[in-house]
């Protein structure tokens, strides 16, 4: 999926390869992650290919949606010659279309189960039917109200880029493993740039938020504004394995409720962990981190968000094995104050609604003025 760079929309295939890259993670017990506002309203920065609405968001500022291209009556001759699209006589060919399906399929080989492989077929026609009669009339816009797109500003982008590259990744890295045609992209990039100036334009001036709109947006959604209850725990396990035998497991249980009474004896947790300890946390004294409901086991959840802070837990038995747990701090649900962080991150949303709506009214305006025919399914 796409998701933010600066405020163009990149429609361009190296900014998808590079956003849409995640980094994987270990078990459940292997690794918590730091718990955060239930509702983080990044912008929508984006006006062809928004980022994600939050859920948390949806209800309170739904997003209108670009109108599709529909299918025409089909003409004979048009469809003789060979045509796919045409918008106001710039023509895409089916032998073009076709080209580039095979690219998207080739991107996708291996992806799309062999029962769904038409209906992608299909989707993917569509997509690219619907971007060349977009791309069409945008282009022509931009010559038409003189847009411009300066080298200081793309290779801006450029960097910016750069810096949602994977650790360890360049950008030259990335060209060669993807093919792809750099002039091409930045041609593309000031092509967003100009599009982005356009719609500046539509919305009358450069789009900003008020602080009344802020204000108003956190108290209408205040209940959205939630930092979750969160525990920071550390443990020690003696893990099972699918070889444990009735014996063997007793034996692990008993080298459990050993380590918890030398830990009640004053021993070292840090250290008792890093001796004796199955999980890779070990390596950290056994510290798990901060972490909300729902990111561990439901046994190891229901001791940790129950023990006394500090206290030794009893020995407590999941799936993974045996832990001894010990909770360093626990913090109660809480609502997200109106601090700056929290105002930026609601302007960014609002900011990007507005971009979204002013794109969404030129684009249905342009298709509203010119003659968009489409050939065939």
């Amino acid at each position: 999926m796409i998701e933010k760079i600066g405020r163009y929309i990149l429609i361009v295939a190296a900014c998808s390869l590079i956003l849409g890259m995640t980094v994987g993670c270990g078990s459940k017990e292997e690794k918590a992650a730091t718990a955060k506002p239930v509702i983080a309203p990044g912008p929508a920065e984006t006006a062809a290919a928004p980022a994600a609405v939050p859920a948390a968001v949806q209800e309170a500022a739904p997003a209108a949606a670009v109108p599709a291209v529909k299918p025409a009556v089909p003409d004979k001759k048009a469809a003789a010659a060979g045509i796919a699209v045409e918008v106001d006589g710039v023509k895409m060919t089916k032998a073009q279309l076709n080209t580039e399906m095979q690219k998207k399929l080739a991107m996708l080989k291996g992806q799309i189960p062999a029962d769904k492989l038409e209906q992608a077929k299909a989707e993917i026609r569509k997509g690219l039917v619907d971007d060349f009669v977009l791309r069409t009339l945008l282009s022509r816009e931009v010559a038409a109200k003189k847009m411009t797109a300066s080298d200081k500003e793309i290779a801006s982008v450029m960097e910016e880029m750069k810096s949602q590259l994977p650790a360890g990744m360049t950008m030259d890295e990335l060209i060669k493993k993807n093919k792809i045609d750099v002039a091409k992209m930045r041609d593309d990039i000031g092509m967003n740039i100009k599009i982005n100036k356009l719609i500046e334009k539509a919305a009358g001036t450069t789009i900003k938020i008020t602080d009344k709109e802020t204000t108003d947006f956190y108290e209408k959604n205040k209940d959205k504004f939630t930092k979750p209850e969160t525990v920071h725990a550390r443990h020690i396990l003696v893990s099972k394995v699918p070889e444990d035998t009735e014996k063997s497991l007793t034996e692990k249980k008993a080298k459990a409720e050993d380590l918890r009474k030398k830990l009640l004896g004053g021993a070292d947790f840090a250290d008792l962990a890093a001796k004796n300890s199955d999980c890779p946390s070990k390596q950290a004294g056994g510290d798990l981190g901060t972490f909300a409901r729902g990111q561990m086991v439901k046994p190891f959840e229901d001791a940790a968000f129950s023990q006394e802070k500090n206290a030794i837990g009893p020995v407590v038995v999941t799936d993974f094995g045996f832990h001894i747990i010990q909770v360093l701090d626990h913090q109660a649900s809480q609502v997200v104050k109106l601090d700056a962080d929290t105002k930026k991150r609601i302007n960014d949303y609002l900011e990007g609604e507005k971009r979204k709506s002013a794109f969404d009214g030129m684009v249905k305006g342009l298709k509203a003025a010119a003659n968009i025919v489409v050939y065939g399914k």
